[in-house]
């Protein structure tokens, strides 16, 4: 990034040849656009400029927090490059710890009623607290803890801290939630599951038709 707005500023002088690349850096910039050159090295997004400068810094201070204080007691999933490797580890690393076959292991989702991840100041046992989970198709009800129809003209709302936990698929119960994908941003991508990361469990008193016509779907990342 650095090399790239030194390179633009001296083009913009005369000082070494505008090539196409940095013509598209231009302009990417003047319109307020993600440059393509720094799209290609980011984690998957379709942020803005503006809104994408405060989730790179944001990004920058957990790995930072990560490195001088280890691991994160709530997780910002969004902030990682690949989300799933981190989902992934989680399964793993409990199973090594209760000597579980890996292939016989799931995972289950809790969502707390904790909005400030400040709040939380203890990483589980097993699994992790996670933040930054947007809803879409349907509203949370904090106090009833279960899914709900959405607001009028309230399209995406943030989820409260999900607690992930690995569990046994024997022992897996999901009766009375609805099984959530959660994607990387809001183009959700296509059937194969290329940008899943995972799916989260929600309660729910309404049949699971009702969300599946409302197109429910959880994402890391919105648009703004």
């Amino acid at each position: 990034m650095r090399g790239s707005l030194v390179d633009v500023g001296r083009a913009l002088k005369g000082e070494i040849g505008m090539s196409e690349e940095l013509d598209l850096v231009g302009d990417s910039l003047f319109n307020g656009f993600l440059p393509g050159m720094w799209r290609r090295l980011a984690p998957q997004t379709e942020k803005p400029l503006g809104s994408w400068m405060s989730h790179y810094h944001r990004r920058k201070d957990q790995y930072d927090g990560w490195i001088k204080n280890g691991e994160p007691v709530v997780m910002w999933l969004s902030g990682l490059h690949i989300p799933e490797s981190y989902i992934t580890a989680l399964v793993q690393t409990a199973c090594r710890k209760r000597g579980w076959p890996l292939d016989k292991s799931a995972l289950f989702t809790r969502v707390t009623k904790v909005s400030d991840s400040s709040q939380i100041i203890q990483r589980p046992d097993h699994g992790a607290f996670v933040e930054g989970i947007y809803l879409e198709g349907g509203a949370w009800d904090l106090k009833g803890g279960c899914l709900r129809r959405q607001d009028p003209k309230v399209l995406v709302v943030e989820l409260p801290v999900i607690e992930i936990v690995p569990v046994e698929q024997s022992k897996l119960k999901t009766q009375g939630t609805f099984w959530t994908p959660v994607y990387v941003t809001q183009n959700r991508r296509n059937a194969m599951g290329v940008g899943l990361v995972f799916e989260a469990y929600l309660p729910t008193p309404i049949h699971d038709s009702h969300w599946i016509l409302q197109g429910v779907g959880a994402v890391l990342n919105i648009d703004t």
